[in-house]
């Protein structure tokens, strides 16, 4: 018997292989996944019109964001395809740093960038786009034998475990499956706030999802309340941008997909603007806080650290003078403006006021009012690294669902829940990647180890092991499992390889080419301010010299014409093969080698612990020595391995040790 089934006069019944539910980054990219590994798919939205919708800033990247749509992009993912179809601006950040927070940022143009995901979409086999709002999954009980999913069924709270078997749709339609995403994004119950005024719909006026969560709460599935929030759009035409510094793209344009050839986007580029706000800004703020939702205590979400309202900023950070305001565009076919860093949820009056007093705003018209939203997520211990929910088999959850902020971490889980849920309905094992090997490890780690309470965003600092997991050698570390699953092409794979093999050639030979201390070496060494050599030396030393780079000793280097001439051999032979992004991999392995070979030790212990399996039937009960907190948060999460157990707040490395100790005298 199906649980929850009602009685209703709509017939239809299809039968499907995947269910997706929301067509927002992570739905689309779940969505997408299934059916390009052959699964029959639906995805559902509340608005055809909102796919790939950029309901917040109309940017894809950034400090640590750009890094997981590079890796996206790498498994097969569409995002980095779809911003370099569709930005107006690009820029490469923390260029005066290292690589391992080079980060790439480009603006979208939001309408374009909707409508160019959705074409990709429609086109797509084995996919199709269904308006509608799914109001319950349907599950049924677990049957003997079927319990597989890496949980024990004895340490939940619940009295079995359920699979999923289809959705039911709002009119009554059920679509029958073997298993569903749910990618609802901030839909779920959501209200929207601007001061006094609130409206119980979801971002940019769209029909909120007001359903499934009763469907969800009725299997024991634990949801909380997050907010987020939005600047007010304003009237380009009424912004004077000669008070406001100018902020351009890059003169050279680097793409977000490595498919994508660089010479295809060096376009025209528009500019975004700098400004700040001052006192008498912050004066307007502080004598209405009481009118804030946020100080009034009528929301009840909580709001996302580090990307913080205005209001928020102003109280916790009482000593700035000023804070940045970006004004960046929302397209080339608007005049729309987005006013980055001064997201409210103030009633509209006082944004005008609030607005106005920021140079270059000063007769500003608001087009679209800032506001706050509330919506309904799921507590994301629930979850197995798969992403699969504990408690249901079949039922995958991704993006902002998960508690988690950003376009870029909402695809990137949902690339990862579709790949696992086609491998599952296929009877294989699940794709993990861990923390040493992509940014998507550390952000599904987070999110199934840590109790967050807040929005969780992505960023460098939170990666161990950032050196190794540079946005530039994406498709180095992931191509093999986009391969695997059938999301990257042969063709594509061969390519990588054959990368891989040309760097690991060149890195060599730099190593074991030597230069005497002749003159032609000296005068080249003084003609660049580097310090003159006293014995033969290697290509590689004085590439590691801060002055020089790889590219720069071509005039000394006798065999470096022969290895050009056999890259673009090769790249006719295997199209894609780009030789600025050899040449970077072969002076950041050379310059960095020793900071590099140290990480990759590191990962080997680390690897140690991620390979500990830790039995799905162990009674944390019985082991004595373990701390009362220790033992109740292993209970509650219920870990795959130690790697993972050490990572849960509240276990402390002497716990391990018992752990270890425990599972030693029963091996």
């Amino acid at each position: 018997m199906i649980s929850g089934e009602i009685t209703t006069k709509n017939t239809i019944r299809e039968q499907v292989d995947v269910c997706v539910i929301g067509a927002g980054h992570a739905g689309c990219e779940a969505a997408l996944a299934c059916a390009r590994m052959g699964m029959e798919t639906v995805i559902f939205t509340v608005s055809i019109d909102s796919i790939a919708l950029m309901p917040c800033n109309p940017n894809i990247g950034g400090s640590s964001k750009g890094h997981l749509v590079r890796e996206l992009d790498a498994l097969g993912g569409e995002m980095g395809k779809n911003i370099d179809k569709t930005f107006i601006q690009s820029k490469m950040l923390n260029q005066s740093k290292g690589p391992a927070v080079h980060s790439l940022r480009a603006q979208a143009d939001k309408a374009d960038y909707s409508r160019c995901m959705r074409k990709v979409l429609e086109q797509q086999e084995h996919l199709t786009i269904k308006q509608g709002e799914v109001c319950e999954i349907l599950c049924e009980e677990l049957q003997s034998g079927q319990h597989d999913n890496g949980t024990d069924k004895t340490d939940l709270d619940m009295t079995d475990i359920k699979k999923i078997v289809g959705i039911r749709t709002y009119t009554g339609a059920v679509y029958e499956c073997k298993a569903v995403i749910i990618c609802s994004g901030t839909y779920l119950n959501a209200r929207c706030l601007c001061g006094e005024a609130i409206t119980y719909t979801g971002p940019n006026g769209l029909q909120a999802a007001t359903h499934l969560t009763e469907s969800l709460e009725s299997y024991g599935v634990k949801l909380r309340r997050f907010k987020t929030g939005t600047p007010a759009r304003m009237d380009g035409r009424s912004i004077d941008y000669s008070k406001m510094e100018e902020q351009s793209g890059d003169e050279r344009i680097v793409p977000f997909s490595f498919s994508t050839n660089p010479d295809d986007i060096q376009i025209d580029q528009v500019s975004c603007w700098l400004t700040y706000t001052n006192e008498k800004t912050h004066e307007i703020i502080r004598g209405n806080l009481d009118r804030s939702p946020i100080y009034a205590g009528v929301i009840e979400g909580t709001g996302p650290r580090y990307c913080p309202s205005i209001e928020d900023k102003v109280v916790k950070f009482a000593e700035k003078e000023r804070h940045q305001v970006f004004i960046e565009p929302e397209g080339i076919h608007t005049n729309e403006m987005y006013v980055g860093g001064m997201s409210s949820s103030l009633p509209e009056d006082v944004q005008l006021a609030m607005y106005r007093t920021v140079p270059g705003l000063e007769h500003c018209k608001i087009v679209r009012n800032a506001y706050a939203i509330e919506y309904d997520c799921l507590c994301s211990k629930q979850l197995l690294p798969s992403l699969e929910l504990k408690k249901i088999k079949g039922l995958y959850c991704a993006g902002q669902f998960n508690g988690s902020s950003g376009y870029e971490e909402a695809a990137a889980q949902g690339l990862i829940a579709g790949i696992n849920a086609t491998l599952q309905i296929r009877g294989k094992e699940p794709l993990i990647l861990d923390r040493s090997e992509a940014y998507i490890g550390v952000l599904i780690d987070d999110l199934v180890t840590k109790d967050n309470r807040e929005p969780y965003r992505m960023m460098t600092s939170r990666a161990e092991y950032r050196l190794l997991l540079r946005q530039d050698n994406a498709d180095l570390r992931l191509r093999k499992y986009g391969y695997q699953v059938g999301l990257i092409s042969k063709e594509v794979y061969d390519m990588t390889c054959k990368k891989e093999e040309l760097i690991a050639q060149e890195v060599e030979r730099m190593f074991s080419t030597m230069v005497g201390a002749n003159q032609e070496i000296q005068q080249f060494l003084m003609r660049h301010e580097s310090a003159a050599v006293k014995k033969s030396t290697s290509m590689a030393e004085l590439i590691c010299r801060p002055e020089l780079s790889y590219e720069m000793l071509a005039e000394i280097d006798s065999g470096r014409e022969e290895f050009y001439q056999k890259i673009k051999f090769q790249s006719r032979e295997k199209r894609g093969l780009v030789l600025e992004d050899i040449i970077e991999q072969i002076n950041i392995n050379i310059k960095y080698d020793g900071y590099i070979k140290r990480q990759q030790q590191q990962v080997k212990q680390f690897k140690k612990m991620e390979t500990r399996r830790i039995p799905e039937t162990i009674d944390y009960d019985d082991i004595k020595s373990l701390r009362l907190e220790a033992r109740q948060k292993l209970k509650e999460f219920r870990p795959l391995n130690v790697g993972q157990a050490s990572r849960i707040s509240g276990v402390s490395p002497a716990d391990i040790s018992v752990l270890l100790v425990y599972l030693d005298a029963k091996a």
